[in-house]
């Protein structure tokens, strides 16, 4: 089955015949588009809400952006223009870009509208639910969707590409860092490997306690997508790792276990 590929992006699509069993296929397209989006709103808005702390996470100050209703409306604003676009008219690379954005300006706003709490998972639409990720936060090209679509049935079915886990940010001190500026598909690729770097390296995303192997929860939660083993995880963590983890990995073949800190990404204080 012969694969795609995003030559500006450099990245690896899925084969077309995963695309076409997604149930949000429609959404995906057979092909792409050349259009470019422009999310210059979210990057001022990050600009403004977001930093990187000295621990290396990038913290969000939920408590300035709930208060202030101009800084709100704008976030609502942007999430409405995303909303505005077919992403399939959209260059590959821009898709990628689209969905990601959409799905962490989503998971912003879900926080801000239930601001203040301790964590998303407290965030809870109703009794049986295990955080907001099941309730409905966009409507695109006619197809409601949760935060869960987004990241399930979209990046992660139509974009083959552990690196999609690096993109998407849960609100969470655990995840991935949000990204400081909006992602774009002319330099996704680039981007899509700092952000691995940057939590690979950081304690959170892999680090040694002793001779054992401590990684992130998303590397067992999402074992398939990074090859389905211990070592296959372990190999995947090599190509961002500095030394002297990459070495301490070089003589690993097993993960000890795994950890991930739910608390909200929140900073404490402007800066």
């Amino acid at each position: 089955r012969r694969r795609l590929f995003a030559a500006a992006a450099g990245l690896t699509l899925a084969e077309e015949t995963g695309a076409r069993a997604s149930p949000l296929a429609p959404l995906l397209g057979a092909g792409a588009g050349v259009g470019v989006f422009d999310h210059t709103a979210f990057d001022a808005l990050l600009a403004k809400f977001a930093r990187k702390a000295p621990d290396g996470v990038v913290r969000v100050d939920y408590a300035g952006w709930s208060q202030s209703a101009a800084d709100r409306n704008s976030l609502r604003r942007y999430l409405a223009a995303l909303a505005g676009v077919d992403p399939r008219t959209l260059s590959r690379g821009e898709q990628f870009a689209f969905w990601a954005n959409l799905y962490n300006a989503a998971t912003l706003n879900v926080v801000l509208a239930a601001f203040p709490v301790s964590s998303i998972r407290d965030i809870r639409p109703n009794f049986l639910a295990f955080g907001p990720w099941n309730q409905t936060v966009a409507r695109i090209a006619g197809v409601d969707l949760s935060l869960d679509a987004i990241e399930r049935d979209i990046l992660r079915q139509a974009w083959r590409d552990p690196r999609v886990h690096y993109a998407l940010n849960c609100a969470s001190m655990g995840c991935p860092n949000l990204t400081l500026r909006a992602w774009r598909g002319a330099d996704l690729s680039t981007t899509l490997d700092a952000a691995a770097r940057a939590y690979v390296n950081h304690p959170r995303g892999a680090h040694f306690e002793g001779e054992a192997l401590v990684v992130s929860s998303i590397y067992r939660w999402y074992a398939a997508d990074f090859g389905g083993s211990d070592l296959s995880i372990i190999r995947h963590l090599m190509i961002y790792a500095d030394a002297p983890l990459r070495q301490q990995l070089a003589r690993t073949t097993r993960i000890a276990r795994t950890g991930y800190d739910w608390s909200l990404n929140a900073a404490s204080g402007r800066s």
